[in-house]
């Protein structure tokens, strides 16, 4: 295939870390139709003369896509992480031919017949499990993808493809710009009684960043942003009752009017992937996202989702009765009835009661570098693995990311990662992910290319007077994503299209992420993070017992919201038909009343801001984080038998988690690596036990 002589270009160079710094949208404007014209001549002559064996099908076609799949996909992180008007009209302009160039492949007759050919042909039996197991999850997907279709109907499933694209990018876009859009400007430093310093401090820098130069934690203004590492403590914290009430019905109708209003797109995105599953035979969205994960049917996740909300409505409706009571006496008001916005903030009132615990008690023991540096010392004691500062090797997209390196214990390098820690509403995204800048994979001369993954939160960022502190939720979210990036970093299979979590099962690839939460709450490893930022004094055995003590306080209510989550994914993208009753109002007042106790307010849209389904890949596939879970919580569960003290114990259990469900990818099914590691199939009691609901 020919090279591009274009080194000035940094989306050329595919295969090492981008030049993240000096990436500019005229450099997507300039390399992708070069790209995309190489890419296109190439995958003609590819499928001229394609043979039926695994180096012709697989490999062939990945080194025609590694350089294009690199510029874009760099495009997209940026996207995430620093967005902007000009890289928007970029991205634009080429995902329409992305996604035309991704459709021909997905439905490329010669690639199918060569797949099936070898699939049918005499070598079938000597190309090894996992290559047998990728080429049948790609004849499926290129089924799932239009293969079969004909004439107008392929021209329509193509045309839904495009729109689709362009609309999760529109909803992506809209929910961006709505939460930048709003902001409270507080003067009045009654407004601000009960806030603690932290959230103080966090709304005079946001204050200062939007031209209140002058601003200040004492003296103010303060503003009140919908960044969570605001707009969660203010409801917690903030006494007004009639602020609370107006950040709250913000934070609910995101992206729900004006401009930025989304409904239109997400009925028109409902309406296109039911079409687009008529056109392949199937009854709804739903069963086509399902006949690839290990639910496998729409009746087995309502019968899984059922199972959880019987054991947590109930108590959840307790937790809500008590919360009720205790804000009555609490107002020596007997009649005074919670509203959605008086939730978190009777809520922390309450732990504080009962376990004499808050937030804020917490934060100071969670400096993020403390926090950082006893993540990385648990994943050493369990996985053997060292990680090492490495920011001088690469080019970084903000100053707050970081780099490092993974090693195991000889010091031998095994992959490496960029993390970027800190909220920047202006230009990034919401809510935590990663994902991986390259995959692990072996190329022809014996030589092994490392994964790089991507960690990406949005927790408190540092003030000027003090280092980040992190509250007990952004310590939960860096173990989680952490632990999604150990499989893709730890993974020991060779082969690109099987290492890490590619072709790993959606609904099993939130094992690692979730299992690794539960460290959080291990004497050990909280005894490896948690001191205080400004005497290095560990946290008091005392307090780490009293969150011990709080640690199912409000379980129900938590679980009860992630069900009510995922039944409403599943709801909308099985049930869901514009042309009669079944439309989303209709349907989403049935899920309010099966799965909540406090109804959301009538103008609630939290639809509009609902990117896991509308623009990310969780569309029918919301369950996934229970179902995760229950895995998860009985693999952890193994080590609770072992003995958490153990150490022995924790560093034989750590090895076998890693030579297993960290190793081996989506080379095997999901269940079958859960097996190796536990001995057998899964339990949902361990998940029961931990949430106090059994």
């Amino acid at each position: 295939m020919p090279t591009v002589d274009l080194p000035e270009n940094p989306l050329f160079e595919f295969g090492t870390p981008p030049r993240f710094e000096d990436i500019t949208p005229t450099h997507v404007l300039e390399a992708m139709p070069t790209l995309l014209n190489q890419t296109q001549q190439a995958l003609a002559e590819y499928e001229q003369s394609i043979e039926p064996t695994w180096e012709s099908i697989f490999d062939r076609l990945r080194s025609i896509l590694e350089p294009i799949q690199f510029a874009w996909k760099v495009t997209g992180h940026l996207m995430g992480v620093r967005n902007s008007d000009d890289l928007r009209e970029a991205h634009e302009a080429f995902q329409p031919a992305m996604v035309e160039l991704y459709s021909a492949l997905r439905q490329s007759q010669p690639i199918f017949n060569a797949l099936e050919s070898l699939s049918n042909g005499p070598t079938w039996n000597q190309i090894g499990p996992i290559r047998q197991r990728l080429v049948q999850k790609e004849l499926t997907g290129m089924r799932l993808a239009g293969l079969s279709l004909e004439g107008e109907s392929k021209d329509r499933f193509n045309h839904i493809q495009k729109e689709l694209a362009e609309l999760s990018t529109q909803f992506f876009n809209a929910v961006l710009d709505s939460r930048k859009a709003y902001g409270l400007l507080l003067r009045d430093a009654a407004d601000i009684e009960g806030f603690p310093q932290t959230l103080r401090e966090a709304t005079a820098t946001a204050a200062r960043a939007h031209g209140e130069t002058e601003a200040t934690a004492e003296k103010g203004p303060w503003r009140i942003t919908l960044a969570m590492p605001i707009a969660q403590p203010f409801l917690m914290y903030c006494q007004n009752r009639a602020l609370r009430e107006q950040v709250y019905r913000a934070m609910v109708t995101v992206a729900s009017t004006g401009e930025y209003n989304n409904r239109p797109r997400i009925e028109r995105i409902l309406t296109l992937r039911r079409e687009k599953a008529h056109l392949l035979g199937y009854a709804s969205h739903a069963e086509i996202s399902l006949s690839t994960k290990m639910a496998e049917s729409v009746p087995v996740v309502e019968s899984f989702l059922d199972e959880i909300r019987r054991a947590a409505k109930p108590k959840a409706r307790q937790e809500h009765e008590d919360l009720q009571r205790f804000a009555q006496q609490q107002t020596g008001v007997a009649d005074f009835e919670l509203q959605p916005w008086d939730l978190s903030f009777w809520a922390e009132k309450m732990r504080k009661e009962l376990y004499n615990l808050s937030e804020e008690e917490l934060k100071p023991y969670h400096p993020f570098p403390h926090v950082l540096k006893g993540l990385f010392s648990m994943a050493r004691r369990l996985f053997e693995i060292e990680v090492v500062p490495a920011d001088d090797e690469v080019q970084v997209w903000h100053p707050d990311v970081r780099y490092f390196r993974i090693e195991n214990l000889s010091g031998q390098t095994l992959a490496s990662f960029y993390l970027d820690p800190f909220s920047r509403p202006e230009n990034k995204r919401g809510g935590a992910w990663m994902d991986g800048i390259r995959g692990r994979q072996q190329g022809p001369d014996g030589s092994l290319q490392h994964p790089i993954a991507v960690l990406v939160c949005n927790q408190s960022p540092p003030t000027a007077t003090r280092p980040a502190l992190m509250s007990r939720r952004e310590v939960v979210t860096l173990f989680h994503e952490f632990g999604h990036g150990l499989q893709h970093m730890l993974t020991t299979v060779d082969i690109p299209q099987a290492a890490g979590i590619s072709n790993v099962e959606w609904d099993a690839v939130e094992l690692p992420s979730q299992f690794m939460e539960n460290w959080t709450l291990d004497k050990a490893t909280v005894d490896g993070f948690a001191q205080h930022y400004e005497t290095g004094e560990p946290m008091p055995d005392e307090l780490f017992h009293r969150i011990i003590a709080a640690k199912n306080y409000r379980s129900a209510t938590g679980m009860l919201r992630q069900i009510y989550f995922g039944h409403f994914d599943m709801t909308l993208h099985h049930y869901y038909d514009p042309d009669s009753k079944q439309d989303l109002d209709t349907l989403k007042r049935k899920v309010i009343e099966a799965s909540t106790v406090l109804p959301p307010l009538d103008e609630d849209r939290f639809e509009c801001s609902f990117g896991h389904i509308f623009s990310g890949g969780y569309a029918a596939g919301y369950y996934s984080y229970k179902w995760a879970e229950v895995l998860s919580a009985d693999a952890f569960s193994a080590f609770e038998d072992a003995g958490l003290e153990n150490e022995s114990a924790m560093n034989e259990l750590g090895m076998r988690f890693r030579n297993t469900v960290l190793a081996q990818g989506g080379g095997r099914h999901p269940m079958a690596v859960f097996q190796d590691f536990r001995g057998r199939e899964p339990s949902t009691d361990p998940l029961m036990r931990h949430n106090g609901l059994s």
